[in-house]
């Protein structure tokens, strides 16, 4: 059986190429978390203590559950159980739904995530924590 000239590479790429993990204090889930963009490898490479997750789109579904999920296998396969802090810019249905589905997994992988209510603290002044866009 011959291999035609498209066949001699995977057909799956990913985002972030294979290698060590990179740890981080704070990281913001590009493309609006979109699951072309952000997948288990990601999460398993790019470990931080705080992820800020974007979306507010419903008519396209972001957040995208698919990222919220590859967070969760993603740190499953950490060494460690460093605490990570998910912070969303928005409050969405998507986000609700996953929040409250996999709410034991987060605790077993000792993920928090701030309500749409909550407010980020750094040095001499404060902000809602959803209202964070870069």
């Amino acid at each position: 059986i011959s291999k035609g000239p498209g066949n001699s590479k995977s057909a799956k790429s990913t985002v972030v190429p294979p290698g060590p993990p990179v740890y981080l204090d704070l990281v913001y889930i590009p493309n609006h978390s979109n699951s072309k963009n952000v997948d288990v490898e990601f999460f398993k490479r790019v470990r931080s203590s705080y992820y800020v997750v974007s979306g507010n789109d419903s008519a396209a579904e972001e957040p995208s559950r698919a990222v919220l999920d590859s967070l969760l296998e993603g740190k499953a396969q950490w060494e460690s159980n460093m605490q990570v802090t998910l912070i969303p810019t928005h409050d969405s249905e998507v986000m609700r739904q996953w929040y409250q589905e996999t709410h034991e997994k987060q605790q077993d992988l000792n993920i928090m995530v701030l309500a749409s209510s909550s407010t980020v603290v750094m040095q001499d002044e404060s902000f809602p924590a959803c209202k964070i866009e870069l």
